[in-house]
């Protein structure tokens, strides 16, 4: 469905971030034709020309409301495949052998599966899929000797 320049002055004024505006403003400058080449659009809104490229596939192709919406980016990692997340879920998830740190964690995958990843990815990683933090409380320390903990509950 087309717009008018008007009716495209009241959307960008309902917009609440200032990426979305653009859009819009990108559009009313479009129908308005206020500016003669993409190239000076693009200088005027400080965009890029593939910028442009894309907000006009997208408004082709699902209109207005395609242009103000942004879905998200969903994509696979490529660098850490499944077996290195199951691997990263048994250790991250142990109670006799956790990470001690991220750095830790990097060296690990890198000695057992000879991937090198970045310490950010990786950290992202974990947060993202396991939900890690910097320092976590346990219910137990790892190296927790089982036997004494019962012989100390026995004399209580």
């Amino acid at each position: 469905m087309k717009k008018s320049v008007f009716e495209l002055k009241l959307l960008r004024k309902k917009q609440s971030s200032y990426r979305f505006e653009k859009r819009v403003i990108w559009l009313e400058s479009i129908l308005s034709q206020r500016l003669k080449t993409r190239k000076e659009l693009a200088d005027y809104l400080n965009i890029s020309p593939r910028t442009q490229q894309r907000w006009t596939k997208q408004y082709v192709g699902h209109g207005i409301e395609g242009l103000l919406i942004d879905e998200p980016k969903n994509l696979k990692s490529r660098i850490i495949t499944q077996e290195i997340h199951q691997g990263l879920s048994e250790r991250v998830n142990s109670s006799t052998e956790p990470f001690l740190g991220y750095w830790e964690a990097q060296s690990w995958v890198f000695e057992q599966y000879g991937v090198e990843v970045k310490y950010h990815l990786l950290r992202h990683y974990l947060i993202q899929h396991f939900k890690t933090k910097l320092k976590s409380p346990r219910k137990s320390h790892y190296k927790k000797d089982v036997e004494a903990e019962k012989a100390f509950l026995k004399t209580r």
